[in-house]
Formats: structure tokens, C-alpha cells, sequence
């Protein structure tokens, strides 16, 4: 398995009360399958895109969670604590590596992940798995700063004011086609008690087709599936509340006639399946958490 450069997004895993119900959900939206256990690791074709984690304490939120591979763990560490951000949890050891949360200077939370035989995805930026990360800050004077001196990103500014800033790692060419991941700003338009967060998003071929299935499988659509520059999104909260986006690149709209699995992939997102149409679910913004990395 191939490494992860420093502040790369490397793993994310989303901590529900329910870790059956929330297999269940995933397993139908995503064709994901599940190791047993507390801490169920998530494969597609095989290949690990993630974990669901059974959350033990009911005041721990329920969320979805982005790792940034932290070689030099330590190190990193003191950097966010001397950025202004804190460690929420950890570091200790998880499995093949060692993990540890940290917060912004905003409160948003975020995992690092030191790997010694398990780096990460071994799938991603694919469909049916991890493809980019962004936080929702309130002041870009005060996170700005902040990611750059924890990871020494590169960013490039998109759109009008500053809106939108995208990360590429240390020692690349800053640009979109570099970037790992980005900030966006809390703007009117978003409720004023929404506190800062990371947003998790995965791939999908056909982003309207996923919005039905959330709502069949009880999950709620917190932004209808949007066209952007980037690709057609949409955010959703799943059946237990934990919120994350999709992305649908236009060249995932048509599957190739000669690819199979990629076919088998949109009929798992068209399937109405047994019961569609149900709705429900909570609505809890993400705050960012996680055990076992």
C-alpha cells in the first residue's frame, strides 16, 4: 500500500449509535461491505474506503470524520497546539498506526492518522468512495493561518471574496489540480447557529439518483443535488444524522458500454428497492469525532 504525503486526507469513518442500522444504509447507498465488530471498516471491490464506528457515548455527536496523514505525529501535534487549535483526543494507538483529534482555532474537528502498516484508503477518488473534504469556517483570518502552518499547504483562492480556498500539500504547485482538499466560509445564506465543521464527500455516477435513495433509506437531503463548477453535489444527513456530500463528475453521468461494474454501480444507486420513498431522520451538524482510525 502506498503512503500518504502529510495533510493528505488518508481515511474517514463516521461514528453512529446504531452501527448495524448505519451498515445497513451505507451498504445499500454506497455496495459497501462491512468487517464485524465495533469498528467496521468499509470495502468496495475489496478495497478499504473507510469505517463505521459504534459510538459508546451518547453525548458524542454523530458524525462523519476526515483523517490528514500525520507522518511526523508529534511534530504536527505541537503545531496545532502553537497555531492556536487544540487536541481533542489522543494521540494513542489505533489498531496499525497511531490517531489522535485536534480542533481548529473555530472548533472544527479533524483526525490525524500515523500510519505503521495501515495508511489509509486503498481506494479513493473513485466512485463509491472518498473524494474530498472541506471545512465550513466563519473567519478566514483566523483558519487560514491555521492550516497552513499545522500542514504547510499551499492554497488557491475560487470565486468571488475568497469563498471558496483549496489546499494542495507542501512542496506541490498550488492549484485545483493539486488541491487535497478546502475551506469554505459560513455565509448568510447558511443558519447562524451552524457551528464550524468538516464536511466528508464521496463519488457517486449519478448524484440525483443517490438524493432518492437517501430519502428511501431514511436519510434527509440538506442540499438538493446543485450543479457547480466542480461537478453536480448534493449534502445529506443519513438515518441516524450524520451529514456528508456526494459529488457526480460529468464524466461518471454515462458509464462506458464495455465496463461492467461500472454499470453494476449506477443500478445500485437506481434500484427503488422494497418500500421507496420513506423519509426522516435527524439533522445534526457535524462537529467532527472518531475512534480507532
Amino acid at each position: 500500500m502506498v503512503g500518504f504525503t502529510e495533510g493528505v486526507p488518508c481515511w474517514a469513518e463516521a461514528m453512529l449509535p446504531d452501527l448495524a442500522a448505519g451498515k445497513r444504509f451505507y451498504g445499500e447507498l454506497f455496495g459497501w461491505t462491512f468487517d464485524s465488530g465495533g469498528y467496521a471498516r468499509a470495502f468496495h471491490r475489496e478495497r478499504s474506503v473507510g469505517a463505521l464506528v459504534h459510538k459508546r457515548d451518547g453525548r458524542m455527536p454523530t458524525v462523519w470524520t476526515v483523517y490528514f496523514a500525520a507522518p511526523d505525529l508529534a511534530g504536527t501535534v505541537r503545531r496545532v497546539h502553537a497555531a492556536g487549535g487544540r487536541v481533542v483526543a489522543g494521540p494513542q494507538p489505533a489498531g496499525d498506526g497511531t490517531a489522535a483529534l485536534a480542533a481548529d482555532p473555530e472548533g472544527a474537528v479533524f483526525g490525524l492518522w500515523h500510519s505503521v502498516g495501515h495508511p489509509g484508503f486503498d481506494r479513493q477518488q473513485q466512485v463509491m468512495s472518498f473524494c474530498w473534504a472541506e471545512v465550513y469556517a466563519r473567519d478566514a483570518a483566523v483558519v487560514d493561518p491555521f492550516y497552513a502552518a499545522v500542514f504547510g499547504y499551499g492554497a488557491t483562492d475560487l470565486g468571488e471574496g475568497g469563498q471558496l480556498r483549496v489546499w494542495s500539500p507542501a512542496g506541490s504547485a498550488p492549484g485545483p489540480d493539486a488541491a487535497v482538499a478546502g475551506r469554505i466560509l459560513i455565509g448568510d445564506s447558511f443558519p447562524p447557529e451552524m457551528p464550524s465543521h468538516f464536511l466528508v464527500y464521496f463519488r457517486v455516477p449519478d448524484c440525483d439518483a443517490a438524493a432518492a435513495t437517501v430519502v428511501r433509506l431514511g436519510g434527509r437531503v440538506q442540499l438538493a443535488p446543485t450543479d457547480t463548477p466542480y461537478g453536480r453535489i448534493a449534502v445529506f444527513a443519513d438515518d441516524q444524522g450524520a451529514d456528508f456530500g456526494v459529488l457526480q463528475d460529468d464524466e461518471d453521468r454515462t458509464p462506458p458500454a464495455d465496463d461492467p461494474e461500472a454499470t453494476q454501480e449506477c443500478d445500485v444507486l437506481a434500484d427503488p428497492g422494497p418500500g421507496g420513498g420513506a423519509t426522516g431522520g435527524s439533522a445534526d451538524r457535524p462537529q467532527g469525532t472518531g475512534e480507532d482510525a
